[in-house]
């Protein structure tokens, strides 16, 4: 694990155990076996290449190969698959005092005057060494006329001239370069390699180290050897020669396992007590907040891939107790391990952007204990369910079984003030209460259907991009909302987004109980809010049925007020009659509470 924790250590850190123990010879490298025999067998046959690439992770050995290379091609005694290091070729470069072995960094020599320039000089003999060899390191910082310029050179280099391109973004290099090139893909340097290199280096040195001080320098250092010497060099000074797993702590900023171990087994009993305890514990001890939760995203993978995966000790090296480990493990369930590292991650990221990332992380922590506190025994199928405490789950399907009631309901109540609607006309028309057109052609009464205004520019905008891009995150509006009130969550997921305009979005929704509740002031209060924080500007919510929506968009009608719907034959103008419609608000409230009943004047 490789933090920027560790790059401030490492540029604090003395670099002399590096420059004593960088790798002179092939035999010295540490971990890239299969790259080094493959340089030698070319330099023993005679075939190596005019241009090569290294690429991989900083610290593992691009630079100290290429240029081990080019004493190897040089050598007074070569070229031979191994530096004398004894010779005046050998030793001038490794002292960097060979004109004809140019080592350039990219990062400050990246424009395209640099590169015409060595263009230029590449045609000229070697007048020291037997072959002029260029080592361009970070080759990726060069700009795209740079690359034009050394293509050239590339394709057809002079004979005593050789490129060793070294990079840790291989993808950043245009094809035509790599195409040009042999390539090499260095490694990380294994846990096992490196604490066998650094206890080889404390020998050597006389500095006493324990094995688990060595172990958690490596990794720290996340496979690069370079960052494993500087920090094995900072604690050898720091300790005055005797080094231990706990200086070690206390130099690096880290957090013993054990401590992790602690902080998760008060999560299974949901000690809320003691996670802010220990938060508080490690901020007053200096630790960084984000920090501590990038090693917390550790140590639950870890515990994930102990859980899931058999004999997955090659898997977890970050991990002292592998007994404890497995306890740890067992004592949790895969699905909360999985939702514990999605929490961590998304307030870690958060935490970018925070003036108090402290709260955060308790924040995170305690919202993982409540997760914990209410997680089913079997684990949540769906992904929508999985994030939700059984609390949650079990109050969902409440209102779903309510709702269910309720339309049962409001569609009985329907039938009946149709039939008495039609009673009250067949008695008009019998009293004589005719109009234009006769008794016999009762008026159809035309029932209203709520339309928002503006609709040919909803039309206009269901298919912009502004509304795409609104549509790929309405999934966290959803997740969001449920956040701030699961109830709410419950009844707005019955609607979709259908369009937008500049400042609102239009949601359809399949039921008219879950648009009026969601209508509802405080509830328009909060899922506007939430729109604003995820889509990142005000939007007003403007709802209609999602079958309205259909029927507009399939007839391509641009209305600019109200929707007028006819009515099955035989509802009339007596439907509307005062005294019938006072009944039916009674019967309404009497069933379903004031709560629930919305009354309109349509």
């Amino acid at each position: 694990m490789y933090s920027d924790m560790l790059k401030e250590v490492t540029a604090m850190a003395h670099i002399a155990l590096y420059r004593a123990w960088r790798p002179q010879s092939f035999q010295d490298m540490v971990g890239q076996k299969h790259i080094i025999q493959t340089l030698q067998n070319a330099l023993r046959e005679q075939r190596y290449s005019h241009a090569y690439l290294f690429s991989g992770p900083r610290g593992t050995g691009k630079t100290s190969t290429a240029k081990i290379l080019a004493k190897a091609i040089n050598c007074e005694h070569g070229p031979s698959i191994e530096p004398c290091n004894t010779c005046d070729a050998c030793i001038r470069i490794t002292a960097g005092s060979v004109m004809d072995v140019v080592e350039i960094d990219a990062a400050s020599n990246r424009g395209v005057d640099e590169i015409r320039d060595l263009r230029e000089k590449v045609k000229y003999a070697p007048t020291e060494v037997r072959c002029k060899v260029y080592i361009i390191d970070e080759v990726h910082m060069l700009t795209t006329e740079a690359f034009n310029a050394l293509l050239k050179t590339l394709e057809e280099p002079p004979a005593h001239v050789m490129f060793i391109l070294a990079t840790t973004e291989p993808h950043r290099l245009p094809a035509t370069i790599l195409s040009r090139c042999q390539r090499f893909d260095f490694r990380r340097v294994s846990l096992q390699e490196q604490v066998e290199h650094l206890q080889k280096i404390c020998e050597r040195e006389g500095v006493s180290a324990e094995e688990d001080a060595l172990s958690y320098i490596a990794r720290l250092s996340d496979g690069g050897m370079r960052d494993a010497l500087s920090l094995l060099d900072q604690a050898a000074s720091f300790t005055d020669g005797q080094i231990t797993y706990q200086q070690v702590m206390d130099i690096t900023g880290g957090i013993p396992s054990d401590q992790f171990a602690d902080l998760a087994e008060a999560i299974r009993r949901h000690d809320i007590a003691y996670i802010l305890t220990a938060i508080e514990g490690f901020m007053q001890d200096g630790k960084s907040a984000d920090k501590c939760v990038e090693n917390l995203i550790y140590y639950f993978r870890d515990l994930l891939m102990v859980k899931m995966v058999p004999h997955a000790d090659g898997m977890t090296e970050r991990l002292m107790d592998s007994e404890r480990i497995r306890v740890t493990a067992e004592a949790f369930q895969a699905e909360q391990l999985f939702r514990t590292i999605e929490i961590l991650n998304q307030y870690q990221v958060e935490m970018k952007y925070a003036t108090n990332p402290q709260t955060l992380f308790e924040v995170a922590m305690l919202k993982i204990c409540t997760m914990h506190e209410g997680a089913p025994a079997g684990g949540v199928k769906s992904s929508t369910a999985a994030s939700m405490s059984t609390a949650d789950v079990a109050l969902i399907k409440q209102l779903e079984q309510q709702v269910a009631t309720l339309e049962k309901r409001v569609e009985q109540l329907l039938q009946s003030g149709a039939g008495a609607a039609a009673t009250n006309a067949e008695s008009s028309s019998s009293r004589g209460n005719t109009g234009r057109g006769g008794a016999s052609s009762a008026n159809r009464t035309s029932i209203v259907a709520k339309i928002p205004p503006k609709m040919d520019q909803y039309i206009a905008g269901k298919d912009t991009a502004s509304f795409v891009q609104i549509r790929s995150q309405w999934g966290r509006v959803l997740q969001r909302v449920k956040e701030e009130k699961v109830t709410i969550h419950a009844w707005f997921m019955d609607g979709e987004p259908v369009s937008a305009t500049e400042d609102a979005v239009l949601v359809g929704f399949k039921n008219t109980i879950h648009r009026e509740t969601t209508e509802r002031q405080a509830n328009r209060d909060v899922i506007e809010r939430v729109m604003k924080e995820v889509l990142g500007a005000p939007y007003k919510l403007i709802t209609m049925m999602l079958k309205d929506w259909n029927s507009v968009v399939t007839d391509q009608a641009e209305t600019a007020g109200e929707l007028q719907l006819v009515p099955e034959e035989g509802v009339t103008a007596a439907a509307a009659d005062k005294n019938s419609s006072e009944s039916w608000v009674d019967q309404a409230i009497e069933m379903f509470g004031e709560d629930l009943v919305v009354i309109k004047d349509e």
